[in-house]
C-alpha cells in the first residue's frame, strides 16, 4: 500500500502532463533565477572588487522582490491545478479512496514536484550563474572575481523558500479536499460562475482610480514629487485596471448585447455571450496580464535608460583622470573668522594647488598630459519673469528652482577648450537655451513663514547671446536644474560675489566659490591621489592655503562606482523582467488551457446546431485575439502615461537627457510586443487543439 501512493502520484502527474510540465518548468526557472541572485549576493569574491557592494545590494533587493512574486505565482498555478484535478480526485474518492489516502497522494505529488522542480532549478541556476557572471562582466567592466560552482548558501536559501511555498500550497490543497464532498470534486472542473452583475460603482471607482493615477504621472514636475507619488500612482493604476477590466468590460459586453443589430449574428453572439459568461474570471486574469506586462516594460525601459545615460554622466562629470575642487572664500574674510587667534591665515592659492598635484603625479611615476584649472561661483535661485530671486533659505519645488553657475570667459575656455564669446561690460552669455535681454538678480530675505521679501539689492546682466551647453554643468549632480552664465572677466565675477555676500549668513560664502583642477596623466588617476595624500601625511590641504572643503575624484574610480551601480541595476531589471515575463506567459498558457476546456463543449454544441467550421474558427480567432491583445494594448497605454514619472526619477541619477528615456521606452515596447506575439502564437495553438 505504501508503494501505491508514489505510483499513483507519478501516474497522475504523467497523465496530467499538460498541466504539470509547465508547472515544473516554471518552478525550475523561478528557482534558477532566485538561486542566481542569491549566489551573486552571497559570493565571497564580491569583497575583492570595487563597486561590488552595489551588486550585492541590488541582488539582495531582487531576492526579496522575487520571493514575494514567486509566492503569488506558485499559489496561483497551484490553484489552477487543483481546479483541473478535482474531477480526478473525486473519482478516487468515489472508488473507495478516503480523504486520508487522497491527502497522502497529494503529499507525494508535492514531494515529487519539489524534488524535480527545485532540484532542476538549482542545477540550471548553477549554469545560469556562470552566464550571469559573464553578463555582469560586460555590464560592469571591473574584473569580476565571482566564484563559479555550487553556492551552498544560495542553494539553502532557494530550497528553504520553495519548501515553505510548496508546503503552504499543499496545506491549501488538503484544506480544499477535506471540505469538499465527493460529488463536488467530480463536478469541480465543470462548475462555472453565474453571469456577473453590472457593477456601476466599481466601474466608476475604476475610472476615478485610473484617472487619478494617470494625473499624478502627468503632473509630477520634479524628481522628488515623482519619487514620493510613484507608488501611489502605481497602486491607483492597479486598482483602476482591475476594476475596469472586471466591471467596465462586463458593462461594455452587456451594452453590445443590447444592440440587437450587432449581437444577433453568429460571430458576435457566440463571442459576446461566451466572454460574458466567464468574464469575472477572465477579467481578473486579463488585468493580471496587463499589470505584469506593464511591470516588465517599465522595469526594462527604466534600467536600460539608466545604464545608457551613465556613459554620458561619466564623460561629463569626470572630464579628466583626476578632478580636485576646493570651496573657499577668495576675500578671506569669512574664512579668517573661523580660525582661532593662534592660527595664521594663509589665503587659498590655485597655482599652489596645481603645483601640489603635479608633484603627486611625479611621485606616482606619471607624466602630466594636460592640466586645466578654472573657478566658478554657484548659487541656488528661483526664476522670476525677468530674472532670479536669490537669498538664504529660499526654496521651492525642484522643478522651479535653478542652480546658477557663473564663470569668466577665460575659465570657460579653460574648461571647454573652446573660444569664449566677445562680451562687454554688463554683458553675459547663456550656455544652452534660455531667455535673452536684461535679467535681474534680486536679493530676498526669507522670513519664518518662508515668504521672500526683497532686500533692495539687485544686479542686472544683459544676456547678449547663447553658446552651446557645457556638459560639466548640465550633467552635474546638483539638486536643481543648472544654468550656466559666462561673464567677461574677473571684475564682473567679483561684482556677483559682492552682490551675494550680504545675502548670506556669516561664514557662508565658501559654499559659492569653487576652484577646480582637471589633471590628465599617463597612468591611473587613483595612483596620483594615493601619492598626493601619502606624501602629505594624510593632509592633502598642505601647501595651497586655507579652504573650507575639498573634494577629489579619479575618473576610473568614479566610473567603476557608477557602472557598478547602473550595471547591477540593469542586471536586476533583466532578471526580474524575465521572471515577470515568464509569469505572463504562464498565466496566458493556463488561461488558454482553462478556457479551452470550458469552451470545448460549447463549440461542439454550436457545430451540432448548424454553425459551420469556418464560423467556429472565426469566432475562436476573434475571442483569442481579444483575450491576448487587450491586456497588452492597455499596458502600452500605462507605459506611455508612466513615461513622465520614469523620466523625472531618472534625473535623480543625473540622467537628464529625455531622449535617452524616450528611445529606451520605444525600443522596449517594440521588443515586448514581439515577444508577446510569439507567446500568443504558442499558447493560442494549445487553445485551438482543445476546442477542436
Amino acid at each position: 500500500m505504501r508503494k501505491l501512493y508514489p505510483r499513483l502520484a507519478l501516474s497522475g502527474m504523467r497523465n496530467n502532463r499538460r498541466f504539470f510540465v509547465p508547472y515544473l518548468l516554471a518552478l525550475t526557472g523561478l528557482a534558477a533565477a532566485f538561486y542566481v541572485m542569491a549566489a551573486l549576493a552571497t559570493d565571497p569574491g564580491r569583497n575583492e572588487m570595487r563597486g561590488a557592494e552595489y551588486v550585492s545590494m541590488m541582488m539582495t533587493i531582487g531576492m526579496f522582490v522575487a520571493a514575494i512574486f514567486i509566492a503569488v505565482l506558485v499559489l496561483y498555478i497551484n490553484s489552477f491545478l487543483m481546479k483541473q484535478r478535482k474531477k480526478e480526485l473525486g473519482l478516487y474518492n468515489i472508488l473507495g479512496m478516503g480523504k486520508g489516502s487522497i491527502a497522502a497522494l497529494l503529499c507525494w505529488e508535492s514531494l515529487f514536484t519539489a524534488v524535480i522542480g527545485v532540484g532542476c532549478g538549482i542545477l540550471v541556476g548553477m549554469a545560469l550563474h556562470a552566464l550571469a557572471v559573464g553578463v555582469l562582466g560586460l555590464l560592469i567592466p571591473l574584473g569580476l572575481v565571482f566564484r563559479l560552482g555550487l553556492s551552498l548558501p544560495a542553494a539553502v536559501m532557494t530550497c528553504a523558500l520553495f519548501a515553505v511555498l510548496l508546503l503552504l500550497a499543499l496545506l491549501l490543497n488538503l484544506g480544499r479536499v477535506s471540505l469538499s464532498r465527493p460529488v463536488e470534486l467530480l463536478r469541480g472542473g465543470n462548475v462555472g460562475e453565474k453571469e456577473p452583475r453590472t457593477r456601476v460603482l466599481m466601474a466608476v471607482l475604476g475610472v476615478i482610480a485610473l484617472g487619478a493615477g494617470y494625473g499624478i504621472a502627468i503632473w509630477a514636475a520634479d524628481p522628488v514629487s515623482a519619487l514620493a507619488l510613484y507608488f501611489l500612482a502605481v497602486i491607483l493604476v492597479i486598482i483602476g485596471t482591475y476594476f475596469l477590466f472586471t466591471a467596465g468590460s462586463i458593462a461594455l459586453l452587456k451594452l453590445l448585447r443590447k444592440n440587437k443589430g450587432f449581437y444577433y449574428r453568429p460571430g458576435p453572439f457566440i463571442g459576446v455571450s461566451g466572454m460574458l459568461y466567464r468574464m469575472k474570471r477572465n477579467a481578473v486574469g486579463l488585468a493580471s496580464i496587463c499589470i505584469l506586462s506593464t511591470m516588465v516594460m517599465v522595469m526594462a525601459s527604466g534600467t536600460v535608460s539608466l545604464y545608457r545615460g551613465m556613459s554620458r554622466i561619466v564623460e561629463a562629470q569626470y572630464p579628466a583622470d583626476v578632478s580636485v575642487s576646493a570651496q573657499y572664500d577668495p576675500d578671506g574674510e569669512s574664512e579668517a573668522d573661523l580660525l582661532s587667534a593662534e592660527e595664521e591665515f594663509v589665503p587659498f592659492d590655485p597655482a599652489a594647488l596645481e603645483a601640489v598635484l603635479r608633484d603627486a603625479a611625479a611621485e606616482a611615476g606619471q607624466e602630466v598630459e594636460e592640466l586645466r584649472s578654472f573657478g566658478n561661483v554657484h548659487v541656488d535661485a528661483l526664476p522670476t519673469g525677468d530674472g532670479w530671486q536669490i537669498g538664504e533659505g529660499l526654496s521651492a519645488s525642484m522643478s522651479k528652482m535653478r542652480t546658477l553657475h557663473f564663470l569668466t570667459a577665460a575659465d570657460y575656455e579653460a574648461l571647454t577648450g573652446k573660444a569664449a564669446p566677445e562680451l562687454g561690460d554688463g554683458e553675459a552669455a547663456l550656455c544652452g537655451e534660455g531667455p535673452t535681454g536684461e535679467l535681474t538678480l534680486t536679493g530676498v530675505e526669507v522670513d519664518d513663514h518662508h515668504d521672500a521679501h526683497p532686500t533692495g539689492s539687485t544686479l542686472t546682466l544683459n544676456v547678449s547671446e547663447h553658446v552651446g551647453a557645457v556638459p560639466y554643468f548640465t550633467d552635474t549632480d546638483d539638486s536643481y536644474k543648472p544654468v550656466c552664465l559666462i561673464l567677461p572677466d574677473g571684475g564682473a565675477l567679483a561684482e556677483v560675489r559682492d552682490f551675494l555676500r550680504p545675502l548670506e549668513t556669516p561664514g557662508g560664502m565658501w559654499r559659492h566659490n569653487t576652484w577646480t583642477v582637471l589633471l590628465d596623466v599617463t597612468g591611473n588617476g587613483d595612483d596620483v591621489i594615493d601619492a598626493w595624500w601619502s606624501g602629505m601625511g594624510g593632509d592633502g590641504g598642505m601647501g595651497f592655503g586655507y579652504y573650507y572643503s575639498l573634494s577629489y575624484t579619479s575618473r576610473e574610480g568614479s566610473a567603476d562606482q557608477i557602472y557598478a551601480a547602473a550595471g547591477s541595476f540593469l542586471f536586476l531589471g533583466m532578471v526580474l523582467g524575465a521572471i515577470f515575463l515568464a509569469a505572463t506567459a504562464l498565466i496566458l498558457y493556463y488561461k488558454q488551457v482553462s478556457e479551452g476546456y470550458e469552451d470545448q463543449e460549447r463549440f461542439a454544441i454550436m457545430r451540432r446546431v448548424g454553425l459551420t467550421p469556418e464560423q467556429v474558427r472565426g469566432t475562436i480567432r476573434t475571442q483569442v485575439l481579444i483575450v491576448f491583445f487587450l491586456p497588452v494594448a492597455v499596458a502600452a497605454i500605462h507605459l506611455l502615461f508612466d513615461f513622465n514619472l520614469v523620466a523625472q526619477m531618472l534625473q535623480m541619477f543625473h540622467v537628464r537627457d529625455i531622449s535617452v528615456a524616450a528611445i529606451s521606452t520605444g525600443v522596449t515596447l517594440a521588443a515586448f510586443l514581439l515577444v508577446y506575439l510569439v507567446m500568443y502564437l504558442l499558447t493560442a495553438r494549445t487553445y485551438y487543439k482543445i476546442v477542436k
